[in-house]
């Protein structure tokens, strides 16, 4: 059920439908390619595709689902369909950004692209800074060349102090990504960097050994989405992540723009196109016997605190059964069409993901 079979030539690779993040990468890298994925090599495929599908790359080659070329999937009837553009078209646009609300996926096929110069690291700066860096992370942010997607991360550090971290990777020129990656530096003054020539496979293992290390611990994961870092959004976030009930929750945010934004809202599923930043509220904590409702409730805190700079709905791949409000403003004008398609295609709504099921 992890099979990835790459045809280099066609830059093509055919996923079954439990293959991983890290599977893909590996297969593609071995050829020089590479696929728009995530930053965790742990994540299945089939469902950070179907739900959107952020990462590094989007700036150049879009999300995830704007690479998926067709799928194989089992429906709730029983049936084995194939999507494509000229087979259940409608179904398949349904699924890129409707999540798992339509059926079982066992098989999609996604684009590849070429692997240039790659670099790709971390940069620390101390909680100290803060303030200062990310004002200035923020006037970068929007001046971001395609070339280059970075991820920020807020947790605590090996001091168990908070701490702020930047994962950039770049994939084009050299010369122009180590100057990309010396503004980065620039932005304050870093506790570490760790930047240089990176494989794909390799920027994803430092994520996967942490997944490893808090495999059983308890989640409570909130989501929204900020059209830019206003001062507002980000003093809410500082404080926030000062006053974390847990050493090991954190605040995470992917940056979609470049290519991504210039995909038409209505092409697919997927409503969001306007550039903007993809906050992710991550409340974790060991099993101690509590039923966490402290960091539950420090997740929600913030989430609330979010919502007069936050853009309506929210990352459908993150949304929880209780977000209903979220779910409904996900897909934007999308939403109709989708609910109509979800009645058509799962009227007993055995499937259940983000979009509210048929009324």
């Amino acid at each position: 059920m992890r099979q990835v079979i790459v045809d280099p030539r066609s830059r093509i690779a055919t996923v079954s439908g439990g293959a991983k993040v890290k599977d893909v990468a590996a297969a593609a890298g071995a050829h020089g390619l590479v696929a728009a994925l995530g930053n965790c090599g742990e994540v299945g495929v089939s469902g950070l595709t179907l739900g959107g599908g952020y990462g590094p790359l989007n700036g150049q080659y879009g999300l995830a689902v704007d690479n998926m070329l067709s799928a194989e999937m089992v429906l709730a009837d029983g049936r084995r369909v194939t999507t494509g553009p000229d087979e259940e078209p409608e179904l398949f646009w349904a699924i890129r950004g409707g999540g798992g609300n339509f059926g079982v996926v066992t098989s999609l096929r996604i684009q590849l692209h070429e692997t240039r110069q790659m670099l790709a690291g971390l940069i620390v700066y101390p909680w100290s800074e803060a303030e200062a860096v990310l004002p200035r992370y923020a006037a970068f942010a929007a001046t971001m060349p395609d070339e280059l997607g970075v991820s920020v991360t807020m947790t605590s550090g090996p001091d168990g102090q908070p701490a702020l971290m930047l994962v950039p990777l770049w994939n084009g020129d050299k010369l122009q990504g180590e100057r990309a990656m010396d503004q980065l530096q620039a932005l304050g003054k870093p506790q570490l960097a760790q930047i240089g020539p990176m494989t794909y496979t390799e920027m994803l293992a430092p994520f996967d050994a942490q997944l490893a290390e808090v495999a059983g611990w308890h989640w409570e994961i909130r989501t929204r989405s900020l059209p830019a870092l206003m001062p507002g959004a980000v003093d809410a976030i500082i404080t926030a992540v000062a006053g974390k009930t847990s050493p090991y929750s954190m605040v995470n945010w992917h940056h979609f723009h470049g290519a991504a934004t210039r995909i038409p809202a209505e092409a697919i599923a997927f409503g969001l196109r306007q550039e903007h930043f993809m906050v992710e509220i991550v409340a974790s904590w060991q099993p101690d016997g509590s039923n966490g409702a402290a960091h539950r409730q420090w997740a929600h805190d913030l989430w609330e605190s979010l919502t007069p700079f936050a853009l309506p709905g929210g990352y459908a791949n993150l949304l929880a059964p209780y977000d209903r409000e979220q779910a409904r403003d996900a897909y934007g004008s999308n939403s109709a069409r989708l609910r109509s398609l979800k009645r058509r295609f799962d009227p007993g709504g055995v499937f259940a993901s983000a979009i509210p099921l048929p009324d």
